[in-house]
């Protein structure tokens, strides 16, 4: 635990302007992203006697080393820069909302030549329009069926539709009247593109048009008596009258507005967002986060705004958002959003009427996400914690492990050998920091020597990076604007006594655990131990889970310390372990199917992708071109006899590829294409 005032930067240091601070602790990693007004009024805050200070506040300075910042011009560019850096950083002090379930969006692919609908989730596509999200994929796919009579947008996936364009007939969607059937040229792509395009002023509630135009060409048609066309238009419009029934009125005068609702309390806080556009409901979503820093209610709904428009532009920021308390520098913020917009946004606070009534609505949803998050959460958490206090005390440790990494070894009969790492943050996956080593120093089966090789390459890295960036706790260091570490004097910092600059990223091998575990017994323990110690790495806790008895292995024991079988520690440790034994397999896997992919022909010189593909082509396989003489391997085009030489060469060299076996039936499959039982 650091003292706050060991790196306090000077008296007159910190200038009296708008600039965005970031905090690091002892292995510079940046754990907090603050913006402030005043730099100087801002981190004066932070340096008060311990006892004044808000606990959490009090936590993250004492686990912060030094202090560093960036000046700019205006707040606009502190909140633009704030968001980014805690964006690349994840500083584990920030409030980051974390969406309580990946929502799903109605997309339609319009950077494609025939823009397609479908169900996406995930990060946002450029070229892709995007209406939602909703609560459920059957909630679009219903839309979708109703509005496809009137829209006939093509659906399917890219197999399909090539599938469909190479046999010359559409799928069953294209005979029911459901597609358009662009594969098959029964409609140009512009004709296509203008059908997606009005699907998707459709979505975006421009509704009326649609409605009245085809009740125009229902009269007309009832009117010359074409009553088969007139029926299908009426059936036309009731499905597009159903699809807007999904999404009542909520809101008078086609308004366009998304309403921001909060609940929390002393440790969480969930969050509720309603997107109306044209004054209908049409997407829903929530987060939740933990109160990890002293925020107010307005700073959880800058946070939340920086976490909803960050990454939009355009239509996606609405005209209009409503929210329960207004942010502090509500002006900067507004500028932003209008930036972000490319016109005027209004942030305010409902005040009366129909939209009040409205966001008391988000507000108890998000009254009740937040309990029923709290519901999940309860038991979960309190089982983690009692798993890494049961590790601690059984392992004798200081305190609880809350960096746990698992090291395991993976091989085939001595062949491919590999490791994995894996992570554990406060008893959960990080898979972010999840490595994967092959194994280099010697050839052949041996776990020990593996695990002692995989064991010291990961902590010379560690050691490395801890020698890049020096000793810590240095003074606070200011930033110019383009990244460079400079002192009061505005001059770079160097190497020479003074913090190094560091851009704060996560390294891959920067940060100790506080327990490594290993898959193996007394064997494999004595390894990894034996790693550290040649590296002078005391302060590391190791201990082997075996898995024949379960049974935990600590360096110099003779007998293993057996954990009850109802223990939440055993079943943490095994659940590390597992996820180690199954990320070393897949990647064990992955190196064996490509080398059994690999070619004969990969050996021989000059011989390219064309060449290759042009003579399994004429031969039909491998096998049959081995059984090829050269004048026969000369005759296909692009060959010489030179090349025709080397390819006989390397495969009356090369031994025949083990048999693939068709594991639903047992038989093995030969290169031709055949088949023996």
């Amino acid at each position: 635990m650091a003292d706050p005032s060991s790196y306090r930067p000077k008296p007159g240091q910190i200038p009296d302007s708008p600039g965005v601070y970031k905090f690091r602790d002892e292995h510079r990693r940046v754990i907090y992203v603050g913006k402030a007004k005043s730099l100087r009024q801002r981190l004066a805050n932070y340096f008060q006697p311990l006892a004044s200070l808000h606990p959490r506040t009090a936590t993250m300075v004492t686990t912060a080393a030094s202090v560093e910042w960036t000046v700019v011009s205006t707040e606009v560019e502190a909140l633009q820069l704030e968001y980014s850096w805690i964006k690349e950083f994840d500083p584990r002090f920030n409030v980051k909302y974390r969406d309580d379930k990946s929502y799903p969006y109605l997309a339609v692919t319009l950077n494609e030549e025939f823009p397609r609908v479908q169900v996406m989730r995930g990060h946002k596509k450029k070229g892709v329009r995007y209406f939602g999200p909703y609560a459920h994929a059957w909630a679009i796919r219903e839309t979708v069926d109703l509005m496809l009579r009137v829209f006939p947008v093509r659906t399917c996936s890219a197999g399909v539709f090539r599938n469909a364009a190479s046999a010359g007939r559409p799928c069953l969607l294209g005979y029911i009247g459901k597609c358009s059937a662009p594969c098959v040229g029964r409609v140009t792509p512009d004709e296509h593109r203008e059908l997606a395009d009005e699907f998707c002023d459709f979505m975006a509630g421009r509704t009326g048009t649609y409605i009245r135009r085809l009740e125009q060409q229902m009269t007309a048609a009832a009117e010359e008596m074409e009553y088969e066309k007139a029926a299908r238009l009426r059936d036309d419009i009731g499905a597009l009258r159903r699809a807007m029934e999904k999404n009542a009125v909520v809101l008078a005068d086609a308004t366009d507005a998304d309403l921001i609702a909060l609940a929390e309390d002393e440790l969480e806080a969930a969050v509720q967002i309603f997107h109306v556009r044209g004054g209908r409901v049409r997407g829903q979503r929530g987060w939740v986060t933990d109160k990890v820093e002293a925020v107010s209610t307005a700073g959880l709904v800058e946070h939340a705004l920086q976490q909803l428009y960050g990454e939009e532009s355009g239509d996606a920021v609405p005209k209009e958002v409503l929210v329960p308390a207004v942010p502090e520098d509500a002006e900067a913020v507004t500028q932003w959003l209008s930036g972000r917009r490319g016109s005027q946004v209004s942030l305010r606070v409902p005040q009366r009427g129909d939209k009040k009534d409205l966001m008391e609505t988000v507000a108890r949803n998000a009254q009740q996400a937040l309990v029923l998050h709290k519901t999940k959460r309860a038991s979960d958490l309190t089982t983690r914690s009692r798993a890494l206090e049961e590790i601690a005390e059984a392992l004798d440790l200081d305190s609880a492990p809350l960096r746990i990494e698992c090291f395991d070894i993976s091989h085939l009969q001595g062949q491919d050998v590999v490791a994995s790492m894996v992570v554990f943050e406060d008893g959960l996956p990080r898979k972010s920091e999840y490595r994967r080593f092959q194994i280099k120093g010697f050839e052949g089966q041996d776990d020990v020597r593996s695990m002692h090789e995989v064991i010291s390459r990961r902590f010379k890295r560690y050691l490395a990076e801890k020698e890049k960036t020096g000793e810590w706790g240095q003074e606070g260091v200011a930033v110019d604007a383009d990244g460079d570490a400079v002192d009061a004097t505005d001059r770079p910092v160097n190497g020479s006594g003074e913090v190094p600059v560091d851009d704060g990223r996560p390294k891959r091998f920067a940060y100790p655990p506080q327990l490594v575990v290993v898959d193996g017994g007394q064997p494999q323990v004595a390894a990894a131990r034996r790693a550290l110690d040649e590296l002078g790495i005391d302060d590391i806790a190791v201990c082997g889970l075996a898995k024949r008895l379960e049974e935990v292995w600590l360096p110099g024991d003779d007998d293993p310390v057996v954990l009850p079988r109802s223990s939440e520690g055993l079943y943490l440790l095994q659940r590390v372990r597992d996820t180690a034994h199954d990320f070393a397999i897949r990647y064990q896997r992955s190196k064996r199917n490509k080398r059994v992919r690999t070619s004969p022909l990969d050996a021989v010189p000059g011989l390219g992708d064309t060449r290759k593909q042009a003579l399994i082509k004429h031969f039909g396989s491998v096998k049959r071109l081995r059984q090829a003489t050269i004048e026969q391997i000369c005759e296909v085009p692009g060959m010489g006899r030179k090349t025709a030489e080397a390819v006989a060469v390397a495969l009356a060299q090369a031994a025949p590829a083990a048999p693939a076996v068709n594991t639903a039936t047992g038989e093995i499959i030969e290169d031709d294409g055949g088949s023996t039982a």
